[in-house]
């Protein structure tokens, strides 16, 4: 069953998400660089296995998301469920600031003061 967070307790979680997300996203940042290069000097066989350290790195920083409660929507994007949409955060982006419907996405995000009035919290 999916928690659902209030505006405050998605927001006392996010330094947590931020702690975590950090330098999981130094470290990808430095396998996807190294990996570029590996595939422009054709190195295929230890850019296979970089890949796969690379794949590996982001599920375990998914899957560490997902425990604290919220769920994670792509690469770097963080989704508290808010009972009637999610309170969207994106790395690396300081503070939770923004709302977005079920149905929307991303795109049709908006700052949460801007949040349909539909149980503000």
């Amino acid at each position: 069953m999916t928690h659902v967070f209030t505006l405050d307790e998605a927001q006392d979680l996010m330094p947590r998400v931020k702690a975590i997300t950090k330098p999981v996203f130094e470290l990808a940042s430095s396998f996807s660089q190294e990996l570029q290069a590996l595939e422009e000097h054709q190195e295929h066989t230890r850019a296979e296995e970089l890949h796969r350290r690379l794949q590996t790195l982001l599920t375990a920083w998914a899957d560490t998301i997902r425990a604290l409660g919220p769920d994670v929507k792509g690469l770097w994007l963080v989704d508290f469920d808010a009972g009637d949409g999610y309170w969207c955060w994106s790395y690396p982006e300081e503070d939770l600031g923004h709302w977005h419907s079920y149905d929307g996405g991303f795109g049709t995000r908006v700052g949460v003061e801007n949040r349909p009035s539909r149980n503000k919290e």
